[in-house]
């Protein structure tokens, strides 16, 4: 989200650069525009005084055919003129130079123009700008420089002044414009912005007044108003740099914290166990929340690691010791010793032998069961159960099947189930005293969407001392009978594998009871013939 953000605030900002360029030349255009129509204006004004002074009260000019461009309000008595050009507008071709009309001026048109021509000089030289008047035939009059006598007639414009409706249009310069410096009065644009204004009298045109100037450069104008601009870079630049800064520390703070936990994590630091607070980037969150997970997960891992080796280790002493002490004996005195002594002996080898035997196999099956890898089963549970029942009662054990919920299914491999089963089924035959019975039922577990299967004899019980111990590894009231306590470790390691669990439920009266809790399959079982 943070590169996201970056990226698409810079293209925001070269999108908005590029229309504050377009913006910036439309306003120079529009400022340009706006000081010709000011001076026009003016121009206008003192040119009908002077013409009225002449005409008298007598009706002279054209009649205004075309509405006013740019209306007012309803009741106002304003006629506004507006600035309406663009950079975007179409750009006429540059207007040759104008010909000497064939008509004479209107006579009164050219005193009155006589006495505006010197005001005309003053104003352009200092303005710039290029200033003509054209009486009605569009003959100029009076200008700021040259052509007297000259008509513009031809240009579409002046025709529509002419007419009672102002003019502003863009034309391209007659010549090229050359590389001034950026300081000099010269603007090397190769545009001009003429405006034409009508000079009206009530509803009659009397002339049109033509003016033109070239618009000042974007580049012109950034250095003219350079020092306003450098200094409101600096605050922008400022403030980038801050939130520059500010976005850096968002992003470097809770990756420093990262590493300091990694740190903590290899020396074994409590720092490294906990996720890192405020991380504000949620990737960071997740892989910080992971790496303590992980950490979490190995250390659990090397305590069971470390107190498996030394249950290992202990159950493997004692055999061993009672075989290393029997081996000595026969070394030492076996000469001496009756038959029946040395019988005695071998037989007590034999024995831890085989329990050393019996252990291995139940480890490797522990270690089986460790890294078992899940797959998606489903097992029925009635004919598993009756099956499991036939089984033990083939073999002497008192075993019989209890109710069943039709159709009851669980996320389990039926190889898995049964052998876990099985184990409970001896369990309570070894433990449970003579004349122990056994059944299996299964049910729901009530609003959890898991089912279980329970195994529950009536033998004597687990008493309350060795109910917190019973499925601890190698925990076992059976060791003289080959007991290695090792059969509940590895059931439960194998349900753990599919998401199941195996719990001892509470005690009742007599006997003990287990249960196998899984997921119910999501499948519908398949219909029967």
């Amino acid at each position: 989200m943070v590169f996201t953000a970056v990226g698409l605030g810079a293209l925001v900002l070269a999108l908005l650069g590029l229309s504050l360029v377009r913006v910036y030349d439309n306003q120079l255009i529009r400022q340009t525009e706006t000081e010709l129509i000011a001076q026009g204006v003016v121009v206008s004004g003192v040119y009908r005084e002077l013409l009225h002074e002449k005409i008298g009260t007598g009706e002279y000019g054209l009649t205004r055919l075309a509405p006013w461009p740019f209306p007012p309000a309803e009741g106002s008595q304003l006629r506004p003129i507006l600035p309406s050009l663009r950079a975007s507008d179409d750009v006429l071709p540059a207007a040759e130079e104008p010909p000497v009309s064939i008509l004479p001026a209107e006579p009164l048109a050219q005193q009155a123009g006589d006495k505006l021509a010197p005001l005309l000089v003053q104003v352009g030289r200092s303005t710039l700008a290029g200033i003509r008047v054209v009486d009605v035939q569009g003959v100029v009059v009076a200008s700021s420089s040259s052509g007297h006598g000259t008509t513009l007639i031809s240009r579409e414009e002046v025709q529509r002044a002419l007419r009672g409706e102002p003019r502003s249009v863009l034309r391209r310069r007659l010549a090229d414009p050359e590389d001034a410096p950026l300081a000099s009065l010269s603007r090397d644009t190769g545009v001009r912005v003429t405006v034409v204004l009508p000079v009206l009298k009530e509803e009659r045109v009397w002339g049109a007044v033509v003016l033109s100037r070239t618009p000042m450069t974007f580049a012109k104008a950034v250095y003219t108003d350079r020092w306003n601009l450098t200094a409101t870079g600096l605050v922008l630049l400022g403030v980038v740099a801050l939130m520059s800064l500010a976005a850096a520390a968002l992003v470097v703070r809770p990756v420093r914290a990262l590493v300091r936990q990694t740190r903590s994590i290899a020396t074994s630091s409590p720092e490294g166990f906990e996720p890192i607070a405020r991380p504000v980037v949620q990737e960071l969150a997740e892989l910080s929340e992971s790496l303590a997970g992980m950490a979490t997960a190995l250390r659990d891992r090397n305590q069971y690691i470390r107190s498996f080796a030394a249950n290992v280790s202990h159950e493997f002493k004692t055999p061993l010791a009672a075989i290393q002490g029997a081996v000595e004996l026969l070394r030492d005195s076996a000469d001496s010793m009756s038959p029946e002594q040395r019988e005695r002996f071998l037989s007590n080898i034999d024995a831890d032998a085989r329990r050393l035997t019996r252990l291995v196999q139940r480890l490797l099956e522990l270690a089986r069961a460790d890294s078992l890898v899940a797959r998606p089963s489903r097992t029925e549970l009635a004919p598993l159960l009756e099956g499991l029942a036939e089984r033990a009662r083939a073999q002497g054990l008192a075993v019989e099947p209890g109710t069943v919920p039709p159709g009851l299914v669980l996320g389990l491999p039926s190889e898995v189930l049964e052998d876990i089963v099985w184990q409970l089924i001896t369990n309570a035959s070894q433990h449970g005293g003579e004349g122990v019975r056994v059944r299996l039922e299964a049910d729901l577990v009530p609003g959890e969407g898991r089912g279980r299967v329970v195994v529950r004899d009536d033998g004597r019980g687990i008493s309350e001392s060795n109910r917190a111990r019973v499925f601890e590894a190698f925990f076992t009231t059976a060791r003289e009978r080959g007991g290695t306590g090792l059969g509940l470790t590895i059931a439960g390691s194998m349900l753990r594998a599919f998401g199941a669990n195996l719990e001892l439920l509470p005690p009742e009266e007599k006997g003990a009871a287990f249960a196998v809790v899984a997921d119910l399959d999501p499948a519908p079982a398949p219909l029967r013939k």
